[in-house]
């Protein structure tokens, strides 16, 4: 009984939310994420909106002009039924606004860019990650508390940090970034961030990682809309999932799994071991908190007895030694 009407609660909430920001009367226009490879060939994905409100980022602007600027993201006005064309593809928004096109033919290492649009607008630059082909192995990594300061495994914190700060004072873990460095080498191993973080912040995510340094990856991000399960995915699910479709698009390479156990990453990371025998080489876990929880413990020894390295500690220092590669 509770569920049904928590979901109705949550409907109206989010209905209105579209119609505080249903403010213009202009074309939609297209939101590019970052896409990736596939054997099929490329993955561009983006979304449809009625406009969209961004600001520039203010070093020196107040938390609360942080807060309005943040609730702005949120605030979309998602356009079903847009046909989106680009290199050949076709892809058609759906009711929450998503579109997705996969690309055929032959792309050159690094970044590839595809110029999408809606018909009768103008050409939107879409990029997608293609491996080098003498890839070893991809890196998987969380991003909150993972690669960038949050304090996810606290709710009250998680969402203080996310809604006050902004792409200009937000920090990244540079010990992250020094592993993340030293796996990839340069684009030669490709890297994807799977979090829980919601579509809405694939932009400012962009701004935050180009500013603090981050190496860029495709990211596979939740889409918060309201189903008969609930917001969206739940976490394990989402993580789950996403792990499992950049696995199947890389069958050639093996993952590394970067996390915290903040939020029972070992988890959803064990799970995806024994899904995939042989696809991951190696487990990194940042400990936000002193010490793992039981569940946490229990996970890392279980991920240890399929005979993949689990490091865990309070930085990645010494998770390079521990899988072996130094």
């Amino acid at each position: 009984m509770l569920k049904p009407l928590a979901l109705r609660a949550a409907r109206l909430v989010e209905s209105g939310l579209e119609r505080i920001g249903d403010r213009s009367d202009d074309d939609p226009v297209l939101d590019p994420y970052l896409g990736y490879a596939t054997p099929e060939g490329l993955v561009l994905r983006g979304r449809v909106l009625t406009h969209l409100r961004r600001a520039e980022p203010d070093a020196e602007q107040s938390k609360w002009m942080n807060l309005r600027q943040m609730a702005n993201l949120f605030i979309t006005d998602e356009v079903q039924g847009v046909t989106v064309e680009g290199g050949g593809a076709t892809g058609l928004s759906d009711a929450e606004g998503y579109v997705r096109l996969t690309v055929a033919g032959d792309f050159d290492p690094g970044w590839a860019t595809v110029h999408c649009a809606i018909p009768g607008q103008e050409p939107v630059a879409f990029h997608a990650r293609v491996p080098a082909p003498d890839a070893e192995y991809m890196l998987i990594s969380d991003i909150d508390d993972t690669m960038i300061e949050t304090g996810a495994h606290s709710l009250a914190r998680n969402l203080w940090t996310t809604f006050t700060g902004s792409a200009l004072t937000r920090q990244a873990h540079d010990d992250a970034i020094a592993l993340v460095e030293s796996m990839t080498d340069g684009t030669r191993h490709p890297i994807f961030y799977v979090s829980s973080s919601p579509w809405n912040l694939h932009d400012f995510l962009e701004d935050l990682f180009r500013h603090e340094g981050v190496p860029r990856g495709p990211m596979f991000l939740r889409d918060l809309g309201i189903t008969e399960e609930g917001v969206g995915a739940s976490h394990g699910t989402h993580k789950g999932r996403a792990i499992d479709a950049i696995l199947a698009a890389n069958p050639d390479l093996d993952g590394y799994l970067m996390g915290d156990s903040g939020q029972k990453d070992a988890i959803v990371y064990r799970d995806a071991v024994r899904r995939h025998p042989g696809r991951i080489r190696g487990v990194a876990l940042r400990e936000p908190a002193p010490g793992v929880g039981d569940d946490d413990a229990n996970a890392i020894a279980e991920i240890e007895a399929e005979g993949v390295p689990c490091f865990h500690g309070p930085d990645f220092t010494g998770a390079r030694r521990h899988w072996g590669l130094e």
